[in-house]
C-alpha cells in the first residue's frame, strides 16, 4: 500500500480543499463574481422644483397622483439603451442609470408638476386610489439613438380622474442632437430632454384642470 493509499479521506478532502483555494486565488484577478460599476451613473434632477420651506395641503381625494410609467423590457433595466437602427438594439459601454428609468421619470414628473401647479401632488402607492386626477402613461424611448447622434425622450402620457370615465392622452418627445456616445456626454443629455418632456406633461396637466 503507497504512502497515498494510506492517507485518510479527511486528510485528501483537506488537501482538495486547499487545492481548490489555491486556484481561486490565482483565479481573482481574471473573474468577477461580483458586476462592475459602470463608470458614470445617470439620475434625472428636475429644473424646476418647489422652493424649501413650500408647503402643499389639501384632501387626499384632491391630490394629483403621478404613477409609475409603463416601459418595454429594453427600458425597464438600470442600463442605457442605444438604437442602432429600426432591429437592433445595443447598451451604452460604461454608464448605466442609479436607478430604473420609469421610477426615475415618475419621480421627474412628480416635482415638476408639484412646482408648477402648487397642488398636492404625489407618487403613486397608496394613494393610487385616494386620488383625484391620475398622470401615468408609457415611456416608449430614453436613450441614445446612434443613427442620429442623439438623445431620445419620449413619453404617452395619459391622464384619468376618479368618478370620470374619459381617459385623456397625449405624446411628448425631446431631442437633443450632436450627442458623443459616452456616458458623460449623454447623462446630461438625457436630463435635459426628460426635462423638456416633463415640463410640457406639467403645463398639460394644469390645462386640464
Amino acid at each position: 500500500m503507497t504512502n497515498q493509499d494510506r492517507t485518510s479521506p479527511l486528510a485528501r478532502a483537506l488537501r482538495s480543499g486547499l487545492a481548490v483555494a489555491a486556484l481561486g486565488l490565482g483565479l481573482s484577478g481574471c473573474i468577477s463574481l461580483a458586476p462592475k460599476t459602470p463608470d458614470t451613473l445617470i439620475r434625472l434632477s428636475p429644473e424646476k422644483s418647489a422652493p424649501a420651506g413650500t408647503v402643499s395641503d389639501g384632501k387626499l381625494a384632491d391630490a394629483i397622483v403621478v404613477l409609475d410609467p409603463d416601459a418595454d423590457r429594453s427600458l425597464d433595466v438600470l442600463r442605457v439603451p442605444v438604437r442602432v437602427d429600426a432591429s437592433s438594439l445595443a447598451y451604452l459601454k460604461g454608464a448605466g442609470w442609479v436607478e430604473k428609468p420609469t421610477r426615475l421619470m415618475r419621480s421627474l414628473l412628480a416635482e415638476t408638476i408639484r412646482a408648477d401647479t402648487g397642488g398636492l401632488v404625489l407618487e403613486g402607492g397608496d394613494y393610487e386610489v385616494t386620488g383625484k386626477t391620475f398622470v401615468g402613461g408609457r415611456l416608449l424611448e430614453m436613450g441614445y439613438d446612434a443613427p442620429r447622434h442623439a438623445v431620445v425622450v419620449r413619453f404617452d402620457a395619459v391622464i384619468t380622474q376618479r368618478d370620470n370615465p374619459e381617459i385623456r392622452r397625449k405624446r411628448f418627445e425631446a431631442v437633443v442632437d450632436n450627442v458623443e456616445p459616452k456616458g458623460p456626454a449623454v447623462g446630461p443629455a438625457l436630463n435635459s430632454a426628460a426635462n423638456t418632456v416633463a415640463n410640457e406633461v406639467a403645463t398639460w396637466v394644469k390645462s386640464q384642470g
